[in-house]
């Protein structure tokens, strides 16, 4: 086996090379690598300058196990069991939601999520929260491209820009009063964390800001009740995004926040994020994160629902909507190669200005900036580029009412579904919940209790295998994602390969992957439909 997977992934490195981008993976066979320069199609974003702090030690992959070539002369694959779990376990969340007085009136009853890194550092992110200031938990996964800069910011600000969408004319006023006032204001969200989150810290106070302008848009509007959430999820993403835009325009005398802005504003970041308020699930999606639902049907059998489009060029709908959008004379150019203008996977994303901006005013921001090249700005305009905007943030929102056979909610970019489909996704989380009931010990406790007795509990516990199943639903996931072989097992021999392949080899075989599972409370919306 060992001879099969190895031979098989070096062979392969050395014999072709894959032009990558966003969903795909293409390769052209060349016959001398050595004539070959391994070469990125979009660039890596640094998000800092030289001796600042840096993100890359944020979930990649540790590099104790990681060959950083392929030109190294000891190419090994060996990992011990414990070194794969120590890998797959390290970007480990979850989050159990409280019951007060002995009940959960909340329909999530808690969440698990994690991350694999292929890019280094990873261009994915994520956020969990709970809303302070309006009703409900939001969940969000964001991919991003040409470097993380785009993802990092989004994930961020797009919650803060839902909720304060959401609220009420007084909370607007409440807040806008303190902030004048100089008073603290009120907390909008209880973010749910992973111990190395990064965020920036430098930039926070002219986030605020811009966010602070929003909501006094929102109350010039003079509008009460306000959007409904459909409307509030659409507002905040297009709102976000004209931010990212406009920011880069304004003049910057820091010179540390004019790059993060540049670099926020020239990569790109897909997004799907999850509302949810008791019963009332809504899924705002751009680009080709996916979320779909679990549900456990009347029989005993599961099924899925998909609550996302990918939007991207194998999309009918996107196809339609670009070509409504421009002239008949680019029909033919809208998608090159499956890719929006040759360039891009997903249709829809966060900045990515240099498909929304005209010529003249990439020129003009580019022109009058630092050293973009230092900066890792990928600057291409492409041919048959006549009508801008041809990328847009503006998400599809969807709407689903919990039933009580809704298990659960995943949520991911686009490194698990290229690896799983859909049904394969749910059959794995069925399995792990039918597998985790399974395998709880009975604690039937004897009296008196003594040391002897619970060591001999301890043991059946161990026995069962309980020890040796994550217990964390999204590594269980990523674990199948790039290790399961043909017959849907997990090969032991191919996750230690692919886990340990080199930074300039890995992004050819998997992508960044981030998967967030939301379970549901069964009881607290039985009760719902109960008392309605």
């Amino acid at each position: 086996m060992s001879r099969t997977v190895s031979s098989w992934i070096f062979s392969s490195a050395r014999n072709s090379i894959v032009l990558q981008g966003k969903g795909h993976l293409y390769s052209i066979h060349i016959p001398n690598r050595n004539k070959i320069k391994w070469k990125l199609v979009l660039s890596k974003t640094r998000l800092y300058p030289a001796g600042s702090c840096s993100l890359d030690n944020t979930f990649s992959l540790k590099k104790a196990f990681r060959h950083t070539s392929t030109e190294e002369e000891h190419f090994s694959f060996q990992l011990s069991p414990s070194q794969i779990n120590y890998v797959l376990r390290a970007g480990e969340l979850s989050h159990k939601i409280l019951y007060l007085n002995g009940k959960n009136a909340n329909s999530v009853l808690r969440f698990e999520s994690n991350q694999l890194a292929s890019n280094t550092p990873i261009e994915d992110r994520r956020s969990a929260a709970t809303c302070l200031q309006t009703k409900g938990m939001m969940f969000g996964v964001f991919d991003g491209h040409a470097g993380s800069a785009c993802a990092q910011a989004v994930s961020e600000r797009l919650l803060h820009y839902i909720a304060v969408s959401l609220m009420s004319r007084q909370t607007l006023e409440e807040i806008e009063l303190a902030v004048e006032c100089m008073k603290p204001v009120l907390p909008i969200l209880q973010w749910h964390k992973h111990p190395n989150d990064v965020e920036y810290r430098e930039i926070t106070s002219q986030y605020f800001e811009n966010l602070r302008v929003y909501w006094q848009h929102l109350l010039d509007l003079d509008t009460e009740p306000g959007f409904s959430l459909e409307e509030a999820m659409i507002c905040a993403f297009k709102r976000l995004d004209s931010d990212i835009s406009l920011e880069v325009q304004a003049p910057q005398e820091n010179e540390l926040m004019r790059n993060i802005a540049l670099q926020v504003a020239f990569s790109g970041a897909t997004a799907c994020v999850a509302h949810i308020d008791g019963v009332h699930l809504h899924v705002a999606n751009t680009g080709d994160c996916r979320a779909i639902l679990g549900v456990h049907e009347e029989d005993g059998t599961w099924s899925t629902l998909p609550l996302t489009r990918d939007h991207n060029a194998f999309d009918e709908f996107e196809i339609r909507r670009l070509k409504r959008e421009h002239p008949r004379s680019e029909e033919k150019t809208l998608f090159v190669n499956d890719r929006l203008l040759g360039i891009l996977m997903p249709s829809r994303a966060f900045g990515d200005v240099q498909l929304k901006w005209s010529k003249e005013l990439q020129h003009s921001i580019l022109e009058n900036s630092c050293d973009v090249e230092a900066l890792n700005i990928y600057q291409y305009v492409p041919p048959n580029y006549h009508t801008p905007p041809y990328l847009t943030a503006e998400p599809e929102v969807t709407y689903h009412k919990l039933r009580s056979k809704d298990k659960f909610l995943v949520i991911a970019s686009d490194g698990l579904w290229e690896m799983l489909s859909n049904e394969k996704v749910v059959n794995l989380v069925a399995g792990h919940l039918t597998e985790l009931n399974v395998q709880k010990p009975q604690l039937a406790f004897e009296k008196p209790v003594n040391l002897g007795y619970m060591h001999s509990l301890l043991l059946q516990r161990k026995n069962r295998g309980i020890a040796s199943l994550d217990q964390n639903i999204a590594t269980h996931l990523i674990r199948h994602a790039i290790g399961s072989n043909e017959y849907g097992e997990v090969d032991q021999e191919k996750l230690a390969a692919m886990l340990t392949l080199p930074e300039d080899l890995a992004r050819m075989y998997r992508d960044d992957i981030t998967v967030t599972v939301v379970y549901f409370n069964s009881e607290t919306i039985e009760n719902y439909y109960r008392n309605n």
